[in-house]
């Protein structure tokens, strides 16, 4: 499978992943002492919350996890796939095309339950041959979202493609694409939804704060991506849940409001960020320290009430403590519990390039520490 994972560079042109820890948190105004109000508040309110959930049986083997409480029909999943009394859980689990299936029942193995969501990525080639990449909900996606969701990662790419095969946004916001990608795509979900009355989260261009200007301005992405939303209404299409993912780094702080496509276009956000440690010469850093700073930031400056999501959330080893990263998992409820509006944590189990940059759960110890986590009564929610 080909990943087209978006790196930054740094002043001297390096890759590199950067990390919230690279700028200042912002300045505390009355707006966001009334919301570290209103956290502490649900703070109170979730542990009691997971007193109750606590009665569930979350610790079992691998399947769908535990049976819906007393206030399973009060935490039912809305139309926007938000749970109301926790959070989902779901990953990114490395497979090619045809073993999708096998890679996540092992993966759910490893951590001791049914995934949630699970996250996969595209591009908007055009089928050639065997080549699938392009193709949304894809036989083994489909099988796999029997009976969990789905967060299919739409890219403006052409993987392995030359030149002139990279799709620009001016481009697809002109309705070039439409006849041959988008139509054809969005005709897929929706029969998707008709045959199964399944909904999907869709991306479009994840980390899009990355690709400018390689793929146009910031104007240029907002147009396209309300042209392929706008698109997919005028087909009828709506079992989609529009997801906006950026990559969560401050340092992008102005292209994030650039490149928001508005609230009428977008029902969840995500942002992805990570303890790299080492991988890109970054220090170490506690779950905590990754999420807190892109969570508040973004309550305060693109959106304080759509449900947000960890899209991509996950940590270096330190191979000279090996125990390093199992702690670094252990924090993650407790953290997890005090970000308001944090409706879903997907998991990135693999690697990015250079050197030290092995972001997979390294040993034993990590994955009893992330079985803990994903046995958390805050993270079993009913899906149905």
């Amino acid at each position: 499978m080909r990943f087209a994972r978006p790196f930054r560079r740094d002043s001297e042109g390096r890759h590199r992943r950067p990390n919230a820890k690279d700028t200042q948190a912002p300045k505390e105004g009355p707006a966001s002492r009334r919301r570290r109000l209103l956290i502490t508040s649900a703070t109170v309110v979730s542990a009691v919350l997971v007193a109750v959930l606590a009665l569930r049986d979350a610790s079992g083997p691998s399947g769908s996890g535990p049976e819906p409480s007393a206030m399973g029909e009060k935490c039912r999943p809305t139309d926007l796939l938000e749970p109301p009394c926790g959070a989902w859980f779901g990953a990114f689990v490395p497979h090619e095309r045809a073993d999708l299936e096998e890679k996540v029942r092992a993966y759910e193995q490893k951590v001791g339950r049914k995934l949630d969501i699970v996250y996969t990525y595209h591009d908007m080639s055009l089928p050639e041959g065997t080549r699938r990449e392009g193709q949304l909900l894809s036989p083994e996606e489909q099988r796999v979202g029997e009976d969990r969701m789905l967060l299919l990662s739409w890219e403006s790419k052409w993987w392995g493609g030359g030149k002139k095969q990279q799709p620009r946004w001016q481009q697809i916001a002109d309705g070039d694409l439409d006849a041959t990608v988008i139509d054809v795509q969005a005709q897929r979900i929706k029969e998707y939804g008709e045959r199964t009355g399944k909904k999907v989260f869709l991306s479009f261009d994840l980390e899009m704060d990355t690709r400018t200007p390689d793929n146009g301005t910031p104007a240029e992405y907002v147009k396209a991506y309300r042209h392929i939303h706008d698109r997919f209404r005028e087909l009828g299409v709506d079992n989609v849940v529009w997801t906006w993912i950026i990559t969560g780094y401050l340092g992008h702080a102005e292209l994030f409001e650039k490149m928001y496509p508005g609230d009428e276009y977008v029902d969840w956000i995500g942002y992805n960020q990570y303890n790299y440690y080492r991988c890109h010469k970054t220090d170490w850093l506690s779950f905590a320290q990754t999420q807190t700073e892109t969570h508040a930031w973004i309550r305060e400056n693109i959106s304080d009430d759509k449900p947000l999501m960890l899209s991509e959330f996950g940590t270096a080893q330190d191979t000279a403590r090996p125990e390093r990263q199992a702690e670094w998992y252990a924090q993650v409820p407790r953290v997890l519990k005090r970000l308001e509006g944090v409706k879903a944590a997907l998991q990135w189990n693999y690697r990015d390039p250079g050197p030290h940059c092995n972001l997979a759960v390294a040993n034993d110890a990590a994955w009893d520490s992330l079985r803990k986590v994903a046995a958390d009564p805050y993270l079993n929610q009913p899906v149905r």
